[in-house]
């Protein structure tokens, strides 16, 4: 559990992980640097499977890769501040993991707690095994960070996550974890995520979906042989595709400034049709000028 300024909800996940009905666990919270009482919060815990480290503040990456080579276990999940389990998350993951040798990870449902709307309710994710699972593997981001048990040696063989990113992080880990190896569903909603008005990567939404795509071109690059399978279109629409898919979300919610920045990627990539353009290319103009023509399109 990377930890930052995260002294409002921090005792709440803490406790839900120290609560799990699974014997045998240790919590590491690596403290990134926080200049709230987060630390001091910690500390009042008193639990011998309670570890703390601290460290500057350096990034979530950092953070769980210094709690990886921490970690005595040969089993890893992740659980940030502002997450949850059910009592019973790591028990049932476990239960479907261990005696599987060949599978690398397991992986539940989870609930966006607070969010209006569809992305509030609970969801279960497909069995990808059953499908054609690097495409949609491709499409977004499987599950979140907290809604996963994978085998530690796994984990540490595809390098722990990559500090170059503080945004889609955890997608790069799973990409190259779930295209290689065996995964299993329990399909149940074990993990939640409790939306709050404090600091949270995702808000930059231009920097989510360029780090994204970027996730999402390295990993070809890498694997030409999926590139070659899946065919030009059809990467073309799982990678900048979704970036146009992204930079419409933020423009139909009027988050000028984020639709901008993720059209101009697009643009400069050649892809979308005459009338995705026509949505688009207003984004070089002056922004005062960009924002007055909206105004005058929603009149």
């Amino acid at each position: 559990m990377p930890c930052f300024n995260a002294a409002a909800h921090i005792s709440r996940s803490v406790y839900s992980a120290l609560g799990q009905t699974i014997e045998g666990i240790e919590l590491i919270v690596v403290n990134d640097g926080s200049t709230d009482e987060s630390l001091q919060i910690l500390k009042n815990v008193k639990d011998p499977r309670l570890k703390i480290i601290n460290q500057p503040n350096r990034g979530v990456s950092v953070a769980r890769n210094l709690a990886i080579d921490e970690a005595r276990g040969d089993y890893i999940a992740f659980l940030d501040t502002d997450d949850t389990w059910h009592s019973t998350c790591l028990e049932k993951l476990y239960a479907v993991l261990r005696p599987q040798p060949s599978v690398a990870l397991a992986y539940c449902g989870w609930q966006n707690v607070g969010l209006p709307g569809p992305r509030g309710k609970p969801y279960i994710p497909p069995d990808y095994e059953k499908s054609d699972k690097v495409e949609h593997l491709l499409t977004t981001c499987p599950w979140p960070i907290h809604a996963a048990l994978t085998r530690r040696e796994v984990i540490v063989g595809a390098g722990g996550f990559d500090e170059r990113f503080s945004n889609s992080e955890d997608y790069r880990l799973w990409l190259q974890i779930a295209s290689c190896h065996e995964i299993v569903r329990v399909p149940a909603v074990l993990a939640y995520y409790h939306f709050h008005d404090g600091a949270q990567a995702s808000k930059n939404k231009a920097k989510a979906a360029s780090d994204n795509w970027l996730v999402k071109r390295e990993f070809l690059q890498h694997h030409p042989e999926i590139e070659r399978e899946l065919g030009r279109n059809c990467v073309r629409q799982l990678t900048f595709g979704m970036l146009l898919r992204r930079g419409y979300e933020c423009y139909w919610d009027r988050d000028l400034p984020n639709a901008r920045r993720i059209f101009r990627m697009v643009i400069k990539a050649g892809y979308g049709a005459l009338v995705d353009w026509k949505y688009m290319l207003p984004a070089f103009l002056p922004f005062s000028l960009h924002k007055k023509l909206i105004e005058v399109l929603d009149k």
